[in-house]
């Protein structure tokens, strides 16, 4: 007996051992996946000048050119658009266009191509238009409270903006937009949102979200940084139990539309329309009223403004004498037949936006 226990000794070792390994690789088997997280959370800078207020996002960093450049944040428009000034040389830059003597010109690490452009930000009442080239660089969103990179992307270099109504020239990167919609960039060019472009890991979904503006950090000629405001990149509970109401966006030749069909209720009338929920519109939301019999006209205080969409989210606000400012007008005098809310919204409710499944979600 102690003869065949000593002979078979190896195996029973072997034995033992190969049975530790199949519980050891069971264990691990049974190990929970690590826990999705987002790419990057950053906080943006409130800032508020008479009624208007903005909430701007800084870029730190355009190819290899190192400067802090404060880009106001746009959910409805696409594309980021950067002034060239201090980007290129300013040998290269002409009041007809950027100088570009090949099939492109590569300075600073930024990639600038022939393909020209010229966007249009406001409606047919006022607004400005950017003149420029599609251009491409690796950006560093954020600063020194925090920041993320992006892989090499295509943006918008504009050479010169022009107030279309005075048709002044703007100052340096005074029009600065980092377009964060759904859609591509109009005009010829293609550009979707910068936030768009990040690769993602498994059960994290392109994508972001905004936490509730802070009322209190709207500081008159002040620039206020909030930290953590913007989310990018969704996780599964961002999508699923979260609390958003999700609206599902329509396909059309720039992309996915970002409007949303809704019922509009205001001093006694309901209409149907289509809302934008923009935060580059710095002060008075706009309700498109075909059946309005005056071009534009502001809704007094204490006006209750009430929107249902037809996915289920609903809001209701009371306009003051400096906030929640509203006008309705006539989309024949606008030519956009869209009731726009402004950035007052975004302080009363959380905004997402997945770009992979191409929803809006809402949450207040």
């Amino acid at each position: 007996m102690g003869k065949m226990y000593k002979e078979y000794l190896p195996l029973i070792v072997g034995g033992l051992f190969l049975t530790v390994l199949i519980a050891s690789c069971k264990k691990d088997h049974n190990t929970p996946a690590p826990t999705p997280v987002p790419i990057a959370t950053l906080g943006l800078y409130e800032y508020q000048s008479t009624i208007f207020r903005r909430v701007i996002i800084p870029i730190s960093q355009v190819g290899t050119v190192k400067q802090i450049y404060y880009s106001i944040f746009d959910t409805g428009s696409s594309a980021m658009t950067i002034d060239a000034d201090g980007l290129i040389p300013a040998s290269l830059i002409t009041s007809s266009g950027i100088t570009i003597t090949g099939d492109s010109l590569l300075v600073n690490g930024i990639t600038v191509t022939k393909q020209t452009a010229t966007l249009t930000y406001g409606d047919a009442t006022s607004g400005i238009k950017e003149y420029g080239n599609l251009a491409y660089a690796v950006i560093t969103i954020g600063d020194a409270n925090g920041s993320v990179t992006t892989k090499r992307i295509p943006f918008f270099l504009y050479y010169k903006a022009i107030d279309t109504q005075t048709g002044n020239k703007e100052d340096p990167h005074y029009n600065d937009i980092f377009g964060v919609g759904p859609n591509t960039s109009f005009s010829n060019l293609s550009i979707a949102s910068p936030l768009s472009y990040f690769d993602t890991k498994a059960n994290v979904t392109q994508g972001f979200k905004l936490s509730k503006f802070d009322k209190a950090s709207y500081i008159s000629n002040q620039l206020t940084y909030v930290k953590e405001l913007l989310t990018i990149g969704l996780v599964p509970d961002d999508l699923s139990s979260n609390g958003f109401i999700m609206h599902s966006l329509t396909h059309t030749s720039a992309g996915y539309s970002p409007n949303i069909p809704a019922t509009i209720s205001f001093n006694g009338k309901s209409i149907q329309g289509t809302l934008l929920f923009d935060t580059g519109t710095p002060a008075f939301a706009n309700i498109e009223d075909p059946n309005a019999t005056v071009n534009q006209t502001t809704l007094a205080a204490n006006s209750s403004v009430t929107i249902t969409t037809t996915s289920g989210f609903s809001y209701q606000y009371t306009t003051t004498s400096d906030y929640n400012l509203t006008q309705v007008e006539n989309p024949s005098f606008t030519h956009d037949p869209r009731t726009i809310f402004s950035i007052d919204f975004f302080a009363d409710n959380e905004f997402l936006l997945d770009y992979t499944n191409h929803r809006i979600g809402l949450k207040n």
